[in-house]
């Protein structure tokens, strides 16, 4: 694969793009608050919303969409290739495991103010533990004769979950097990005289109590982002997968819109994507295996005249890049790596292979990212899970499944994956966007 020093990538950029992403997940705790984000920096360049429910915009310019926690950005200027334009696309998720809280969530315990919650995602449960925990989602709020959602974004410790003292348990550092129905419930105080959690809300949103009609909300570490290690080379953050593609993808498409646009008329459209439910399996009406991205890029053929023979040989001509985290090696458990396929961090973006087809990369898609490091001016790294372990997965399969197109599997590289902090190189931000700008306009 080719290898490029990453020296080309300018450090003043690479400290903006950690700055940026540092920025981008702390404003960002849940899904919505990471579409909001999204849309916040697309309509700084120029990019206005579009909606399902309306007639598509048929003349050429900067969009995006949102499906409640989900979002997809393009622009139409300049394409010159006719009605079956094929897409570049750029593809991620918003979610990121955490603990949810529930619909009936009050709890009184040993004189204890808990909540009940819920496992979402493949949480790495006991990094949960003893943190500063707030709180963030949606409200569905009855107004008039319809319904509003607004957000809510509690930056203060309201929750913990408090762990048993080692004197209560001697043989936990053996391995802790965790229950999630009986030992996760996080408290909220101790005076036996809470409120309902739909009070609660209530006066957070304004509205009266009767007028909560139900939730969207989850936990969310208070720990900021922030540059750590000897000379500051790291980044620890909550939520890295996969709010780092969130960033990196927005910051893209901004940037390959403005080079594509400079260079004039141009043979493709450029396309993000960001989904929500991807750590639940994506089977839902925003997730990867949904309509969203199907009925984004095939409304954009017929906005531009065209008609489902065009959507037919616009996808045949199209490529998808599935960007989501990838897996740095572990420096104090190098066995859990496949040994000739080692990531560093702060070594450039990561290609995805997995021959069953639990990542969707094949030759093709290689090539394509391959060419857009080269491009770039970043390093290409590769990961191959071992063959005696399961690999996850991603967006990538059920995207190629859904639409035909070439697609390939992407990262940066990032360990503590899943946990409620996690940990990537200050690095590794700027040249993802690097490569990302690449792939969506390819010189």
């Amino acid at each position: 694969m080719p290898q490029t020093s990453p020296s080309s990538a300018a450090s003043a950029t690479l400290d903006e793009h950690a700055q940026g992403l540092a920025s981008f997940i702390d404003a960002s705790p849940s899904p919505f608050h990471a579409v909001q984000e999204a849309a916040r920096l697309l309509e700084q360049a120029g990019f206005t919303p579009a909606a399902e429910t309306e007639a598509w915009p048929s003349e050429p310019g900067r969009f995006y969409l949102t499906r409640e926690g989900s979002i997809a950005a393009w622009s139409t200027v300049d394409v010159a290739a006719g009605a079956a334009a094929p897409f570049r696309v750029v593809g991620g998720h918003t979610d990121s495991p955490n603990l949810r809280i529930s619909p009936q969530p009050e709890r009184s315990s040993a004189g204890w103010d808990q909540l009940i919650v819920e496992v979402y995602g493949g949480a790495l449960l006991n990094s949960w533990l003893d943190r500063d925990l707030g709180l963030s989602g949606r409200v569905a709020v009855r107004e008039g004769s319809g319904v509003t959602f607004p957000l809510i974004k509690v930056d203060e410790p309201v929750l913990r979950v408090p762990q048993l003292a080692i004197h209560l348990e001697r043989d936990v550092n053996n391995g802790l097990a965790l229950n999630p129905q009986t030992q996760l419930s996080p408290v909220w105080g101790a005076g036996g005289d809470a409120p309902s959690f739909a009070a609660y809300l209530a006066e957070l949103v304004g509205a009266a109590e009767h007028n909560v009609l139900g939730w969207d909300v989850m936990t969310h570490d208070l720990s900021p982002s922030r540059r750590i290690g000897r000379t500051g080379d790291l980044l620890a953050a909550p939520r890295l997968d996969n709010l780092g593609t969130a960033y990196a993808g927005t910051r893209a498409l901004i940037d390959a819109v403005a080079a594509l646009e400079q260079g004039g008329e141009h043979r493709h459209i450029p396309l993000l994507v960001l989904f929500d439910h991807e750590e639940i399996g994506s089977t839902t009406n925003r997730g990867g295996f949904s309509t969203f991205l199907p009925a984004v890029l095939e409304r954009i053929v017929l906005g531009r005249g065209g008609n489902r023979e065009d959507y037919l040989r616009a996808l045949a001509g199209s490529l998808i890049c599935s960007a989501d985290m990838a897996h740095a090696t572990h420096p104090n458990y190098p066995e859990k790596h496949e040994p000739a396929h080692q990531v560093q961090i702060n070594g450039g973006p990561v290609l995805k292979v997995n021959a069953k087809g639990r990542y969707a990369s094949d030759a093709s898609g290689a090539a394509a990212f391959a060419l857009a490091c080269e491009q770039a001016g970043v390093p290409m790294q590769v990961f191959r899970s071992r063959g005696d372990m399961p690999c996850g997965s991603t967006i990538g399969p059920m995207s190629a499944a859904l639409t035909g197109a070439v697609t390939v599997d992407v990262g940066a590289p990032m360990l503590s994956m899943h946990s409620a902090r996690e940990l990537t190189g200050a690095r590794d931000p700027g040249m993802y966007v690097a490569a990302l700008t690449a792939v969506l306009a390819p010189r």
